[in-house]
């Protein structure tokens, strides 16, 4: 199976991919990594592992659609199966979104659909819940809302903060985000 990471920052949930496929519990490659912010520290580990990198500044770009083309051209050339989104802080256009349709998973801190966009363990700690979680999902037109395939659940205690909750968040989407894919990798 091969991947193409798109990524924003620290770049841990490619991290735990990346290790996943190390330690052979993953039959998967990375094809591509493709950042749209220079030298943030995903980009910098990705290039340790010896990757193929691409530091496509979403700033450098006139709009989201040239932005987009020159993602699309990386894409096209690196023949990914899957797209994974690994902290990927850009919305992709309905257009992208359709020419991969059913090829790029996301992973969002919550259980959706509950808690969707920016800020779901501070939304999860003000409502209240006992319990809250990561998914990983397909990637469709409407924010966080495309068909779930995994989802892990974690424990909301009295004491949590966003920091505290976002931590044992992050620790199951780095085994929620492996799980998705080897599901895929056995279709």
């Amino acid at each position: 199976m091969r991947l193409a990471v798109l990524l924003s920052g620290r770049g841990s949930n490619f991290l735990s991919i990346a290790q996943a496929i190390a330690n052979g519990t993953l039959n998967a490659e990375i094809v591509c990594v493709i950042s749209n912010r220079p030298g943030v520290r995903g980009v910098v580990r990705a290039r340790e592992l010896g990757l193929d990198v691409h530091e496509l500044d979403h700033k450098a770009y006139a709009n989201r659609l040239e932005h987009e083309a020159a993602v699309r051209a990386v894409l096209k050339e690196a023949r990914p199966d899957y797209i994974v989104l690994a902290g990927y802080m850009r919305l992709l256009s309905p257009a992208f979104v359709d020419e991969w349709r059913n090829r790029i998973l996301n992973i969002h801190p919550s259980l959706l659909p509950s808690f969707p966009g920016v800020d779901a363990q501070k939304q999860a700690l003000d409502y209240g819940v006992k319990i809250s979680g990561c998914t990983v999902h397909f990637v469709d037109e409407k924010l966080d809302a495309g068909p779930i395939i995994v989802q892990r659940a974690v424990e909301v205690r009295d004491d949590d903060t966003v920091e505290s909750l976002s931590a044992r968040i992050l620790e199951q989407e780095h085994v929620a985000y492996v799980e998705a894919l080897q599901k895929l990798a056995a279709k």
